[in-house]
């Protein structure tokens, strides 16, 4: 009998997304079984029992997908699985909690995109990133750090929040980010002040960045915005943008359809290679944005 292909879904929620499932469902993985409330102690035994149980053969059938909405924690969970694995016993791997980590590989391969259109790249730039201490904008961040921009995380619950997150977020994946307090129109101004780029990585629904406050950026280049639910998350960027000027200015907005066509792209090729690469794969952000740089590669061919 043909080995069909299993994924295991590990979450720590009370529940599985969905869209986790449905997604995997599309990549063509033919069984796939949610694990809800997983701690971080559990998931060594529980990856252990699913690669002892089918072989090294059935290992190459076989995949763990970790799921949340927690980063820092489907990082850790994802380590936890990995040192879990015994070769010739080893599974492929893919962390993307809330879809944060596709969706901030797809941000940042948008912006840097748009950046090259104006002849400069990542590094050197200054990114604020605006709701920056969420999953997005955690990833985001260290993503932006690592192709040498300065990355400031952007908290409207003050300087505190801010610089806690870019503390520990930074510590965990080894780079370096700033925090700032967008807490009032006058903090938010200051912390606008020097940003090349801006990204727009709160919750739905939120403005976080009218004209008026994009005027207080002189040197802004780029305003992309994951917000797809109106009001626009940075005021002027609509959510159909692919790298336009916003009305009035030589700023290029790319907003959260643009964006999320990427991330969608990216998600649906991480799951396929997982079932068909012939070799365990550990994917998480860094995979997922070179996936992301190969889909605009290719649209722009």
């Amino acid at each position: 009998m043909e080995r069909p292909y299993v994924l295991h879904l590990f979450t720590p929620g009370l529940q599985a997304s969905p869209f986790d499932v449905n997604m995997a469902a599309d990549a063509g993985w033919q069984v796939i079984v949610p694990y809800a409330q997983v701690a971080l102690d559990g998931v060594a035994a529980l990856t252990q029992d699913a690669i002892f149980s089918r072989g090294p053969k059935g290992v190459a059938k076989t995949g763990i997908f970790i799921g949340g909405r927690d980063a820092m924690l489907a990082a850790d969970m994802l380590e936890r699985a990995h040192l879990a694995l015994v070769p010739p016993f080893a599974v492929s791997l893919f962390a993307d909690p809330s879809g944060a980590f596709t969706t901030a590989a797809a941000l940042v391969a948008c912006v840097e995109s748009a950046l090259q259109r104006q002849g400069v790249g990542l590094a050197g730039r200054r990114v604020l990133l605006l709701g920056g201490s969420g999953p997005v904008g955690r990833i985001a961040a260290v993503l932006c750090a690592q192709a040498g921009a300065t990355a400031v995380l952007g908290s409207h619950k003050g300087a505190s929040a801010a610089n806690e997150a870019a503390q520990l977020t930074g510590a965990r994946f080894g780079v370096e980010l700033q925090g700032a307090s967008t807490s009032g129109r006058e903090a938010l101004r200051a912390a606008l002040r020097g940003a090349d780029v801006v990204l727009g990585v709160a919750a739905a629904g939120v403005q976080v960045m009218t004209e008026e406050d994009r005027a207080a950026s002189a040197n802004l280049r780029v305003a992309a915005d994951v917000n797809a639910v109106p009001p626009e998350g940075l005021a002027g960027v609509g959510v159909t943008d692919d790298g336009v000027p916003i009305a009035g200015t030589e700023v290029l907005g790319i907003g959260a359809l643009a964006i999320g066509n990427v991330k969608y792209q990216v998600h649906q090729r991480l799951l396929a290679r997982m079932r068909e690469s012939g070799k365990p794969e550990l994917l998480s952000f860094p995979e997922a944005l070179a996936e992301a740089r190969d889909v605009i590669s290719a649209k722009a061919r």
